[in-house]
Protein backbone atom coordinates (compact mmCIF):
# COMPACT_ATOMS: atom_id res chain seq x y z
CA UNK A 1 0.00 0.00 0.00
CA UNK A 2 1.45 3.43 -0.53
CA UNK A 3 0.70 6.08 2.02
CA UNK A 4 1.29 9.68 2.02
CA UNK A 5 2.72 11.03 5.29
CA UNK A 6 1.11 14.43 6.68
CA UNK A 7 3.46 16.60 8.19
CA UNK A 8 3.13 15.79 11.73
CA UNK A 9 3.08 12.29 11.22
CA UNK A 10 6.03 12.72 9.30
CA UNK A 11 8.00 14.39 12.26
CA UNK A 12 5.95 12.46 14.99
CA UNK A 13 7.72 9.20 13.23
CA UNK A 14 10.86 10.67 12.75
CA UNK A 15 11.38 11.73 16.55
CA UNK A 16 9.42 8.66 18.36
CA UNK A 17 6.62 10.98 19.63
CA UNK A 18 4.24 9.26 21.43
CA UNK A 19 1.57 11.65 19.67
CA UNK A 20 1.64 9.07 16.90
CA UNK A 21 -1.20 6.55 17.12
CA UNK A 22 0.14 2.87 17.12
CA UNK A 23 -1.99 2.01 13.98
CA UNK A 24 0.39 4.90 11.91
CA UNK A 25 3.67 3.53 13.88
CA UNK A 26 2.65 -0.07 12.36
CA UNK A 27 1.79 1.16 8.34
CA UNK A 28 5.22 3.56 8.46
CA UNK A 29 7.37 0.24 9.74
CA UNK A 30 5.51 -2.18 7.62
CA UNK A 31 8.06 -3.05 5.03
CA UNK A 32 5.09 -3.87 2.30
CA UNK A 33 4.00 -0.34 2.39
CA UNK A 34 5.54 2.48 0.24
CA UNK A 35 5.82 5.10 2.54
CA UNK A 36 5.53 8.91 0.65
CA UNK A 37 6.78 12.71 1.67
CA UNK A 38 5.46 15.73 0.11
CA UNK A 39 8.16 18.73 -0.46
CA UNK A 40 5.10 20.67 1.33
CA UNK A 41 5.85 18.76 4.63
CA UNK A 42 9.71 19.34 4.60
CA UNK A 43 9.06 23.29 3.34
CA UNK A 44 6.49 23.89 6.42
CA UNK A 45 8.85 22.23 8.37
CA UNK A 46 11.37 24.71 7.22
CA UNK A 47 8.83 27.79 7.69
CA UNK A 48 8.01 26.71 11.08
CA UNK A 49 11.55 26.77 12.35
CA UNK A 50 12.35 30.08 10.82
CA UNK A 51 9.44 31.82 12.51
CA UNK A 52 10.20 30.09 15.27
CA UNK A 53 7.22 27.66 16.17
CA UNK A 54 9.38 24.88 15.83
CA UNK A 55 12.94 23.18 16.28
CA UNK A 56 14.28 20.07 15.29
CA UNK A 57 17.58 18.23 17.73
CA UNK A 58 19.59 18.93 15.25
CA UNK A 59 20.56 21.40 11.88
CA UNK A 60 17.21 20.62 9.11
CA UNK A 61 19.53 19.55 6.33
CA UNK A 62 20.87 17.30 7.63
CA UNK A 63 18.17 16.01 9.85
CA UNK A 64 15.93 15.87 6.69
CA UNK A 65 17.97 13.87 4.15
CA UNK A 66 19.33 11.78 6.97
CA UNK A 67 15.79 10.37 7.76
CA UNK A 68 14.60 10.57 4.23
CA UNK A 69 17.23 8.31 3.13
CA UNK A 70 17.47 6.01 6.66
CA UNK A 71 13.84 5.44 6.83
CA UNK A 72 13.53 4.43 2.95
CA UNK A 73 10.89 7.24 2.64
CA UNK A 74 10.20 8.53 -1.13
CA UNK A 75 9.35 11.88 -2.41
CA UNK A 76 6.06 12.46 -4.03
CA UNK A 77 7.02 15.34 -6.17
CA UNK A 78 4.88 18.19 -6.54
CA UNK A 79 3.13 18.15 -9.97
CA UNK A 80 0.25 19.70 -11.74
CA UNK A 81 -1.98 17.01 -11.57
CA UNK A 82 -1.56 17.70 -8.12
CA UNK A 83 -1.92 21.57 -8.14
CA UNK A 84 -4.89 21.05 -10.30
CA UNK A 85 -6.78 20.05 -8.31
CA UNK A 86 -6.46 22.77 -5.53
CA UNK A 87 -8.30 24.35 -8.36
CA UNK A 88 -11.54 23.29 -7.90
CA UNK A 89 -11.09 21.89 -4.16
CA UNK A 90 -14.02 23.32 -1.50
CA UNK A 91 -12.08 24.92 1.25
CA UNK A 92 -13.20 23.02 3.95
CA UNK A 93 -9.73 23.43 5.46
CA UNK A 94 -7.69 26.41 4.84
CA UNK A 95 -4.10 25.72 5.66
CA UNK A 96 -2.81 25.64 2.09
CA UNK A 97 -0.13 22.37 3.28
CA UNK A 98 -2.86 20.11 3.70
CA UNK A 99 -4.80 20.71 1.48
CA UNK A 100 -2.06 20.21 -1.38
CA UNK A 101 -1.24 16.88 1.02
CA UNK A 102 -5.15 15.94 -0.10
CA UNK A 103 -4.43 16.85 -3.95
CA UNK A 104 -1.57 14.97 -3.80
CA UNK A 105 -3.23 11.73 -2.28
CA UNK A 106 -6.12 12.43 -4.21
CA UNK A 107 -4.73 12.36 -7.79
CA UNK A 108 -2.47 9.12 -6.82
CA UNK A 109 -5.41 7.71 -4.76
CA UNK A 110 -3.44 6.58 -1.95
CA UNK A 111 -4.16 7.14 1.83
CA UNK A 112 -2.98 9.97 4.00
CA UNK A 113 -1.32 9.21 7.66
CA UNK A 114 -3.19 11.92 9.81
CA UNK A 115 -4.64 12.67 12.75
CA UNK A 116 -6.87 15.27 10.99
CA UNK A 117 -10.36 14.25 11.13
CA UNK A 118 -10.77 17.52 9.09
CA UNK A 119 -9.31 16.48 6.13
CA UNK A 120 -11.97 13.22 5.73
CA UNK A 121 -14.43 15.98 3.84
CA UNK A 122 -12.50 15.40 1.07
CA UNK A 123 -12.77 11.85 0.88
CA UNK A 124 -9.16 10.24 1.25
CA UNK A 125 -8.52 7.51 2.74
CA UNK A 126 -6.89 8.83 6.11
CA UNK A 127 -5.48 5.97 8.60
CA UNK A 128 -4.98 6.79 11.99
Amino acid sequence: MRLLLDTHAFLWFLLDDPQLSATAQTVIQDPLNIVEVSPASYWEIAIKIRLGKYALPEPYQAFMEREIVENDFRILTIEPKHTALLTTMPLHHRDPFDRLLVAQASAEGISMVSSDAQLDVYGVKRIW
